[in-house]
């Protein structure tokens, strides 16, 4: 058996396609803004997923920084988790019902439309001519105008 020797060659299907690099949580949590128990918060709410670990560390997929933005956004929006749970599919593509976002912008502005009246509110109060603010008529309208609004 001397100077016999096997020469093993081995092709797998991903060989001569590029293999983008997996970002640690630490990198992901820098570059996101998120904080790495935020990170894994999220994974525990299946909101994003990692991929590897590497030691005990989490390994991402680069797309995960577009999850999380997407993530982000719809936070930013007032979807609750578990709302953007629903919107987030396994793989982490987006399925957004139009219908939920014109719900949602048309509460947006609602809201912006009741600070807007609540900001004016606070600005004559604190240039308000009257000694005591309750003998202002303008600011027992805007109490009143308050009232509803913050009912609604």
């Amino acid at each position: 058996m001397r100077g016999l020797s096997l020469r093993l060659e081995v092709k797998f299907k991903s060989m001569g396609v590029r293999m983008e690099r997996l970002l640690d949580i630490a990198e992901v949590s820098d570059r996101s803004g998120i904080s790495t128990s935020g990170l894994r918060y999220y994974e525990k709410r299946k909101l994003i997923g990692a991929v590897a670990r590497n030691g005990l560390r989490r390994q991402y997929e680069p797309a995960v920084l577009q999850q999380l933005a997407l993530i982000n956004l719809a936070k930013s929006a007032g979807f609750t988790l578990d709302e953007i749970g629903a919107v987030l599919r396994r793989s982490g593509m987006p399925v957004i019902p139009r219908d939920t976002l014109d719900d949602k912008a048309n509460h947006l502005e609602q809201q912006a439309e009741r600070l807007l009246i609540l900001a004016r509110m606070l600005r004559h109060v604190a240039n308000c001519p009257a000694d005591n603010h309750f003998d202002c008529s303008r600011f027992q309208k805007l109490l009143k105008v308050a009232t509803r609004v913050t009912s609604n």
